[in-house]
């Protein structure tokens, strides 16, 4: 099996475009918003120009450099992890929240704030709790079938169960509660804080980069499972292994920023008609592209209607939505 269909020369073409993208991209939020800044002044932070107006050294260092390179973390991370289950389950079509993560992260969520425990810390740690479990039930489940149907499965039908438990609990919480949990559902990089990108931050790339170095499992998989495992993988291992560091790789990120959607369906799906589908490149290039593309919705989400903000998560599905679809229709093949 070749480990792309595309020429040498376009992978490297597109690494330049997607790493300058981002870059660019980083700079682009790190100037704009509702506190403007001139170029002069944004390479004062980095010591080329006049000093920097202390309101608005204040605004770059607290608010907006963690928000950017968070949203560089979790795009990145949302990419890579919907890259690994559409070859984990080939299937173009699957991304994280397959599996229950996101179901479980929102129920984990509304049962903190119901419980009165509303600061970030308590839901970001019930939301992760409620993402693995979902996830270990859905696995738990779909083991008693060969093959990942029974995982597809089951994870449907985890979803159902989180997602009406959800419904459920809400009936139970004030006003107050029902509107945060709302707004987290929609998705938002707000709240994002040096606090959090010092643990998030390395936690997403130590876990991206054990996800990247299984590039051998999921060629292999394209083949199917029969052949992989004639290659010498135990599938079953394979499995349980790479469904339990994807739930670590997303389950923080989704329980801390809420639902934002597309990303790791979309982009993935995207750069395989680019690059082919060999995941020795595949992979990493995702992580790059998912952090520019959450890095610019988080940039619309801020200035598309200042001073107010935008659920970053609406503006990912009135981007990706619309662009999906146009992409079905692009490659669609006519009906004998």
């Amino acid at each position: 099996m070749r480990a792309s269909s595309s020429t040498p020369l376009r992978p490297l073409l597109l690494w330049v475009a997607v790493s300058s993208g981002l870059f660019l991209s980083m700079l682009l939020a790190l100037k704009s918003g509702a506190v403007p800044m001139r170029w002069s002044e944004l390479f004062a932070m980095v010591g080329v120009g006049a000093d920097l107006d202390p309101f608005k050294r204040a605004v770059f260092l607290e608010l907006r450099l963690p928000r950017v390179l968070f949203a560089a973390v979790a795009g990145g991370a949302l990419a890579l992890s919907g890259a690994a289950m559409q070859a984990l389950f080939r299937n173009p079509l699957a991304e994280p929240g397959l599996v229950g993560i996101s179901a479980g992260a929102s129920l984990g969520v509304v049962i903190s704030l119901m419980l009165g425990f509303s600061s970030i810390w308590f839901t970001s740690i019930a939301g992760f709790a409620g993402a693995l479990l979902a996830t270990f039930s859905a696995y738990l489940l779909g083991r008693r079938y060969p093959g990942v149907a029974g995982l597809l499965l089951a994870g449907i039908a985890i979803n159902a169960t989180m997602m009406s438990l959800v419904s459920l609990v809400t009936t139970f919480i004030s006003e107050s509660q029902f509107r945060s949990f709302g707004f987290w559902s929609l998705g938002s990089l707000a709240r994002a804080s040096w606090e959090q990108v010092g643990w998030l931050i390395p936690w997403t790339l130590v876990c991206s980069m054990l996800l990247c170095r299984q590039w051998r499992v999921f060629n292999a998989l394209l083949l199917g499972e029969r052949e992989a495992h004639h290659l010498g993988f135990d599938i079953v291992r394979v499995r349980r292994s790479l469904i339990v560091l994807i739930a670590l790789l997303v389950g923080p990120l989704v329980a801390t920023v809420g639902g934002i959607a597309f990303i790791g369906l979309v982009v993935p799906h995207i750069l395989r008609r680019w690059v082919g589908a060999g995941h020795r490149v595949l992979l990493p290039l995702a992580w790059i592209a998912g952090a520019m593309t959450l890095v610019l919705a988080d940039w619309m989400a801020r200035v598309a209607v200042m001073p107010a903000e935008l659920p970053v998560g609406v503006i990912t599905s009135l981007v990706g939505g619309p662009f999906f679809i146009a992409l079905l229709l692009r490659h669609a093949k006519p009906a004998a």
